[in-house]
């Protein structure tokens, strides 16, 4: 133990090390929030080789008779789950080892949730493809650094009969790096504490695209001996900064000669001290205590159940958020439209405070069962208090009678005020083949009075063969974010009354698990929309809202394909709207990957192919530097889109998981290079190594 406690920590210091050479302004957060857990695949365990009874019993002599202690701990002795998976019942799943998308460890780059942005990992970014929020009450509005932001609903819990801890490190060299610690251990059998630290830290293709982020939560989960008493807490942190260079001054870096620049790392930019800078801190605890009699299914089974009859639960978060940008340089290349203060400085600075405070109570009825639930009604009440404080800063030169002209912050805004929320869930499962939710959330008091969201889902099950349909259907009510109609800051004031934006959705799903397939349909209608886009002199954002109604129609296809040791993986979107001039997104995106699997020399699970991503041409949007809001410019600008491709080689060796993978390893085929936003060039080629170490002890 203490041995490899020893190698822990130097490796730690060295990659500390790495990082702090590596970075510019600071480090990152949680792509885990993109790769959502998926408690159930594991491909280390679908891609090996399969071994004969006496090959597993001499393979598992071997590796006893060098431990000291006769048990091999494994993934099997931790169980995970998150809030999500605690809302109706306490469930938990086996930890996944596997290798399934482990390649994939970008936010940025997740195949069915694809997003664009300003290059490189822990820049401004955004959604793809039309993914409307579900969320009503205030809103900032300030989210193109959320990929990387770690919140109280990413954070996983355990419960692990020994420690664990896992550390992964993906590796660029000095152009992209991402560091991830996540530790936990059970103090006694009902409390499990735990931490997870992650840090990015990027220097990127072109100069000052020198992201740093740091994030993480500590968090803790106990459960009472009796199992009633169930307690959740996390604290959550989150220091996010990003240079903002303005773009580079070359428009046709992939077209024309680059002259006396031989590199792009000595491109001149528009931007030489300016940044963006996001702090989020918060605590959470959410406690609940079952009442009257607790049923169990598939008891001491991987994928145990504890169902309550009645359950009382309370919420409490506290939060303070910051977002600030900082000018120190005069405008030589018009990235600004204008300045309200000063022409050379700007520090513009926003900070809210969030308290919230949750009660529920929810009843459940069902008959007897031992294997699953045959038939069950639930109801759940609840009400939300949500208090916030907001205040905004400019900095302005004022004369003062001793000391001249002097710099000071001076603030423009200062609001407090809460929204009330009431919610009623109600569910109806008949056997494990029909099941009915139906989720209700109404502001009924507040500054955001009459938002709404209305949300019912029916599932229809025909078992592991058939598969299984989900129809869904929304209506949503959600007023506009701050940032739309009270603004002020050095470079962009907004004053504006708009209407709540509605968004009304109906889906089908229909997922079959034995054939690996998945089809989505989703057609929405959005009335009010609203939006960020340009005046005529083409780099002024302002908000803006459409009269007329959105139709989109979204349909997404999976499809995964199994032969032999050939793993062909799918996944498609079509998207349509009627009003493409606004709501910009490509008609068509697609996800492949080809690859194949071996089992080497008798240790070595591995996978080796190639991914392929592309999407087709769209209007392009541009990025409002001080804003941060990616908006319609002026005038229409479409680039060439081509497919991106990575080759990658990937296995597991006993509890470690590696990967070696040349990213857009088809440069020169079709481009020399590619755009996502208007002025800012896409990432170039790069070869990446990930490793991902796991400890049980």
């Amino acid at each position: 133990m203490h041995t490899q406690l020893k190698y822990v920590l130097l490796l730690l210091l060295c990659m500390s090390a790495g990082l702090a050479f590596a970075q510019s302004p600071t480090n990152p957060n949680y792509p885990q929030r993109q790769q959502k857990a998926d408690f159930s695949r594991d491909t280390s365990t679908t891609t090996s080789k399969k071994l004969t009874g006496d090959q597993e019993i001499d393979a598992q002599r071997a590796k006893d008779e060098k431990k000291h202690d006769s048990v091999v701990f494994t993934s099997k002795f931790i169980r995970v789950t998150n809030e999500r998976l605690l809302s109706d019942s306490t469930q938990i799943f086996p930890l996944d080892t596997g290798l399934a998308n482990f390649e994939n460890y970008s936010p940025l780059y997740q195949p069915r949730s694809p997003k664009i942005g300003l290059g490189n990992l822990g820049l401004p970014e955004r959604s793809l493809l039309f993914e409307p929020s579900r969320t009503i009450g205030f809103d900032v509005g300030q989210h193109f650094l959320d990929a990387y932001m770690f919140t109280p609903q990413d954070v996983q819990y355990y419960k692990a009969r020994v420690p664990y801890t896992n550390l992964s490190l993906y590796s660029s060299g000095v152009k992209e790096q991402y560091f991830k610690v996540i530790h936990t251990q059970n103090v006694n059998p009902q409390l499990n504490i735990g931490f997870n630290l992650n840090f990015i830290g990027s220097r990127g293709f072109y100069p000052r695209q020198g992201a740093g982020d740091f994030t993480g939560a500590v968090f803790s989960w106990y459960e009472s001996k009796s199992k009633r008493y169930n307690l959740l807490a996390n604290i959550t942190f989150n220091s996010l900064k990003a240079p903002e260079n303005g773009s580079i001054r070359n428009d046709s870096v992939f077209t024309s000669p680059q002259g006396s620049y031989t590199t792009a790392q000595n491109e001149p930019v528009r931007l030489s001290n300016s940044s963006e800078n996001i702090s989020n801190n918060g605590i959470y605890i959410k406690q609940f205590y079952y009442i009257g009699k607790i049923d169990s299914l598939q008891k001491g089974k991987d994928k145990s159940k504890i169902l309550p009859t009645q359950r009382v639960a309370y919420t409490f978060y506290y939060n303070t958020n910051k977002y600030k940008f900082l000018q120190n340089e005069p405008d030589t290349y018009n990235v600004f439209p204008d300045y309200y203060y000063s022409s050379t400085y700007s520090r513009d600075s926003l900070s809210v405070f969030h308290l919230q405070n949750g009660f529920s109570y929810s009843f459940y009825l069902r008959g007897k069962s031992t294997g699953f639930v045959k038939n069950e009604v639930k109801l759940d009440l609840g009400i939300v208090q949500d208090y916030y404080q907001y205040q905004q800063f400019i900095t302005d030169t004022v004369t003062n009678s001793t000391f001249g002209r002097i710099v000071q912050n001076e603030r423009k805004q200062n609001e407090s005020f809460q929204d009330i929320t009431l919610k009623a869930k109600a569910g109806y499962r008949f056997s494990d083949r029909i099941l009915l939710d139906v989720d209700l959330q109404q502001i009924a008091q507040g500054r955001d009075f009459g938002d709404f969201l209305y949300d019912a889902k029916l599932t229809l099950s025909g078992g592991n063969k058939a598969g299984r349909v989900i129809f869904g259907a929304y209506s949503q009510s959600s007023s506009p974010p701050l940032v739309y109609t009270d603004w002020i800051s050095n470079h962009y004031i907004f004053h504006n009354s708009f209407h709540n934006q509605k968004t009304t959705s109906l889906s089908f799903n229909y997922i079959n698990d034995a054939l690996k397939f998945d089809v989505k349909a989703e057609y929405f209608l959005v009335s009010d929309y609203l939006y960020f886009t340009a005046q005529p002199n083409g780099i002024d954002a302002t908000p803006a809202q459409l009269g007329a109604p959105i139709n989109l129609l979204k349909v997404s296809l999976g499809k995964n394909i199994t032969w032999h040791n050939w793993h062909f993986d799918n996944y498609i979107v079509y998207q349509k709207t009627d009003n493409q001039s606004v709501l910009r997104t490509p008609e068509v995106y697609t996800y492949s990957s080809l690859s194949h699997s071996q089992f080497l020399f008798g240790v070595l699970h591995s996978n080796i192919g190639v991914n392929v991503r592309y999407n087709t041409e769209y209007i392009a949007p541009s990025y409002a530097v001080g804003l941060g809001q990616f908006y319609n410019s002026s005038p229409n600008l479409t680039f060439s889109s081509y497919p991106i491709a990575s080759v990658f080689f990937k296995a597991t060796l006993i509890r470690t998981n590696i990967f070696v993978q040349y990213d857009y390893a088809d440069k020169g085929l079709f481009s020399q290079g590619y755009y996502q936003v208007n002025r800012y060039p896409g990432l170039g080629s790069m070869l990446k190594l990930g490793v991902s170490w796991t400890f049980y002890n």
